[in-house]
């Protein structure tokens, strides 16, 4: 019997994404596959109909689990002053160094979406414009946060600030996988003018 329910389906995808995020696209075998998620080829082919439909699954899911609920204090209604130091200093400390005592250890292999980008599977026009939008999704929740830290300043230098906060995380992203500690000074930094008292 097929496993055709939605939570078993989630569950499925949940299990590729995180094989995907650890390997990517191109070295997940469908050997590995099968193993991360429990299915057969034919299941697997039967409800995503390739390797690519359940790699476009998993990302959709990470949108939806893992990017999205951190982005959504800064995309509130009234957003916190704080909200973008707090996101940047929590994106630091789960890109923390392995085997630190007490780390959170939720971002051991960067960002999907980021790591995607760097590899083969992110020439494909339809990967790119995923990618492209997660950019914009970054850079409209980083506006408001930046917005409600500096209510005063002006559109020009919100964006400024917007656009090095978004390039900080993405940076951090791409170096977390090689060199954690530089990962997290590079979100440090980009945290310092938004600590820094208004005026």
């Amino acid at each position: 019997m097929g496993r055709t329910a939605t939570f078993e389906t989630v569950e499925v995808v949940r299990a590729a994404r995180s094989l995907f995020w650890r390997e990517g696209f191109e070295s997940a075998s469908m050997s590995a596959i099968q193993q991360a998620t429990g299915l057969n080829a034919s299941s697997i082919y039967h409800a995503f109909g390739s390797k690519r439909g359940l790699f476009e699954a998993a990302i959709a899911n990470y949108l939806d689990e893992v990017v999205r609920p951190g982005l959504a204090p800064l995309l509130a209604e009234h957003p916190s002053p704080r909200a973008l130091a707090d996101y940047l200093g929590s994106a630091a400390r789960l890109l923390g160094e392995d085997g630190a005592e007490g780390e959170e250890q939720s971002l051991p292999d960067g960002c999907l979406l980021v790591n995607s980008a760097c590899a083969g599977i992110g020439r494909e026009e339809a990967v790119r414009d995923v990618i492209a939008s997660y950019r914009a999704e970054l850079v409209r929740a980083f506006g408001a946060g930046v917005a409600a830290r500096f209510p005063e300043a002006s559109a020009a230098e919100r964006g400024r600030l917007t656009e090095t906060s978004v390039s900080a995380l993405l940076a951090a992203l791409v170096m977390s996988r090689i060199d954690r500690s530089a990962a997290r000074s590079s979100l440090e930094a980009a945290r310092t003018p938004l600590l820094a008292p208004a005026g």
